[in-house]
């Protein structure tokens, strides 16, 4: 699997770092990866000027401090150095870790998702948003076990496509099985067509299992499995993450867009939700690289 052979992994020196490099120490085989940047971003990496002054034999440079400590990580690990780049870089974390992902042309962006330790979450979530790459999040403390249940929500676009291509081929390599699911609703002008509520909601159903089957159809995916998930009030993210619950499923790769607004496959509405309330399993959001570049080149005046 070579769509993920270039990899930056964002690390902040906090207890969140070991959860990302032991996963990643035990996925990059599987993901086909062959080379990692590991960025550290901070606002400020000068000493202060009364310390360089009272102390200047005993302090190094920051970012020099900054890259042993994060070699000595790498080491416990076990990382082979050749393997690997160390970026420490001094600026807006955002700007800084988009700007690196474009020079270095990665493949996937790999962040914490915190639950307890410090930090809001906000710069993953924007980096999800605007990054020009894949993204995953893999949850505080979640364990180094292959996933064994991938969950696929979908919408039948092209997005689906190739989230479930990519859910089968690795599910293949770690023994796991897919699972699928798709959110249907019920139109609010449904009671104009002289039917009532549950009869609407039958053809609803009706209608997203035959775009079910045209889809597996067109992309010979086999007979993989889907429930077909009636949307009354909650979030779509809330829905996929207790259907997933209720699954057992330990990873969901979702699209970054999708069909239709309704569909909600867009990133900004659940793939961003999901990103935000879910804090138990790793979530992959899958984007056709360069996507969000005219974005980025805006952004960054590239």
């Amino acid at each position: 699997m070579k769509q993920f052979a270039k990899v930056m992994v964002g690390l902040d020196l906090t207890k969140m770092d070991e959860t990302l490099l032991s996963n990643i120490k035990i996925w990059s085989p599987i993901l086909g990866i062959e080379k990692i940047y590991f960025v550290h971003v901070s606002k400020d990496l000068s000493i202060p000027e009364d310390l360089s002054k009272n102390y200047p034999n005993l302090l190094a440079p920051v970012d020099e401090t900054i890259v042993r400590g994060i070699k000595h990580e790498l080491n416990e690990f076990s990382f082979d150095p050749s393997e690997y780049e160390i970026l420490v870089k001094e600026g807006s974390p955002m700007e800084t870790v988009l700007r690196w992902c474009k020079i270095k042309d990665v493949d996937l962006l790999v962040m914490g998702r915190k639950k307890q330790l410090e930090g809001s979450g906000s710069l993953a979530r924007n980096l999800a948003q605007k990054a020009p790459t894949s993204v995953l999040f893999i949850p505080e403390g979640f364990g180094t076990d292959h996933p064994s249940k991938l969950l696929v929500p979908l919408d039948f676009s092209d997005y689906s496509h190739i989230t479930v291509d990519l859910a089968m081929k690795l599910a293949t390599k770690i023994h796991a099985s897919v699972a699928c699911c798709h959110l249907y609703e019920v139109p609010a002008g449904y009671s104009k067509t002289g039917k009532s509520y549950e009869d609407f909601k039958g053809i609803m159903l009706d209608n997203a299992k035959k775009d079910f089957a045209k889809f597996m159809a067109k992309y010979q995916f086999g007979n993989l499995p889907c429930d077909f998930i009636l949307q009354e009030k909650d979030s779509e993210a809330r829905y996929i993450i207790d259907y997933g619950k209720s699954l057992g499923a330990d990873m969901v790769i979702i699209g970054s867009r999708g069909r239709t607004h309704s569909a909600a496959m867009l990133l900004g509405s659940v793939a961003e939700k999901l990103i935000q309330l879910n804090t138990e399993v790793p979530t992959l959001i899958l984007k056709k690289k360069g996507e969000n570049m005219s974005f980025l080149q805006a952004l960054l005046k590239l």
